[in-house]
């Protein structure tokens, strides 16, 4: 495509001559007498370069020069001065001007600066809409990045899920006892101030607590009496299975804590290490309570699910003991309804 030049100069002389050497050179120009005329033919034409006096009557070149520059800071512009003009010359430069010539100019110096000009120009803006579309590319590039990660990320919740809705099954619970505690969990963590990824974390540990449960055997974790000492020594290593399968996976290593810790008691009496207070992983001491309010509420096979009343005076007895008396404390102020919508249930 042809460059279009726009010449603009007081002496209708100046405009001609350099109207026609740049023809020559395969330029399409356009001529102005005033900065007004000028300003008339930019807002109808593409112009690639401006050829602007300085000294004409009404408004400057300097002016129009200024101006320009607000409005397309890209486009080339060469001031023409007369010798006694150089300060101006200067001062123009400082605005954005390209180069200057001065008067008495040579025609094939002025071709010459308006091709490199052009060439400088031109150069520019393949760099600019190289970068342009570089950083397209990398917004581009970085979203899909962050949709494959988040549908990897929706795979690994689903596979989770799906695999804790098997353990749930396998022990018959009704409903999914698992997915009740990881709400009740996430409820009570944001309570805590917890949030972001220690959330996430929080909660992928409620929702595999038992996932060692699939090193017990069916004899031993479907038993319809009571488990005998063996039986019970047994079924108490499922923290440490669980630990073991999930702590070698690194976006699971935190949630393999608060499976390792899960049973244990705020007086030490718990298993499998006895830790104590706040030895205990938050998240764990987060899990005892809302896995107590699930077991309570939930029917089992030699019983019905017991009244909400009856959580409320187990936390209270057990404040201290089994359970942090602080994290009790916050249990207890949350209304029953809060816990309902988590269960997607009611209560008796």
């Amino acid at each position: 495509m042809r460059e279009q030049i726009l010449i603009v100069d007081d002496e209708e002389m100046i405009r001609e001559l350099l109207a026609s050497a740049l023809f020559q050179e395969g330029y399409i120009c356009h001529l102005a007498a005033n900065v007004d005329e000028a300003f008339s033919i930019l807002g109808q034409k593409d112009i690639d370069l401006v050829i602007s006096d300085i000294m004409m009557p009404g408004r400057s070149g300097v002016e129009l020069l200024r101006d320009l520059k607000k409005v397309d800071s890209e486009i080339a512009v060469l001031m023409i001065t007369g010798l006694s003009d150089m300060n101006t010359a200067m001062e123009c430069i400082h605005l954005g001007a390209d180069d200057y010539i001065s008067k008495p100019f040579n025609i094939t110096r002025v071709i010459l600066t308006v091709r490199n000009m052009l060439d400088k120009r031109n150069l520019s803006i393949e760099k600019k809409n190289y970068q342009i579309g570089l950083e397209f590319k990398v917004l581009e590039q970085t979203e899909q990045l962050r949709q494959t990660m988040h549908d990897l990320h929706l795979a690994y919740d689903n596979t989770l899920t799906a695999l804790v809705k098997a353990l749930d099954a396998r022990e018959k619970e009704v409903g999914s006892h698992s997915e009740r505690v990881m709400n009740y969990s996430k409820l009570m963590g944001s309570m805590l101030g917890i949030s972001g990824i220690e959330l996430e974390q929080l909660a992928k540990g409620a929702l595999l607590h038992d996932i060692g449960k699939i090193g017990i055997s069916d004899n031993i974790l479907l038993k319809p009496g009571k488990l005998d000492e063996d039986e019970w020594r047994e079924m108490r290593r499922h923290p440490l299975i669980g630990y073991a399968i999930l702590s070698e996976i690194d976006f699971l290593k935190t949630p393999a804590e608060i499976i390792l810790s899960h049973h244990e008691r705020f007086d030490g009496s718990g298993y499998p290490k006895g830790l104590k207070g706040e030895q205990i992983p938050l998240g764990s001491r987060i899990f005892v309570l809302v896995d107590t309010l699930d077991a309570m509420t939930s029917d089992r096979p030699y019983r019905q699910a017991l009244p909400f009343d009856a959580v409320i005076s187990e936390v209270r007895k057990f404040s201290g003991s089994q359970f942090d008396p602080a994290i009790a404390e916050l249990f207890l102020s949350v209304p029953r309804s809060r816990w309902e919508e988590c269960a997607g249930k009611k209560f008796d």
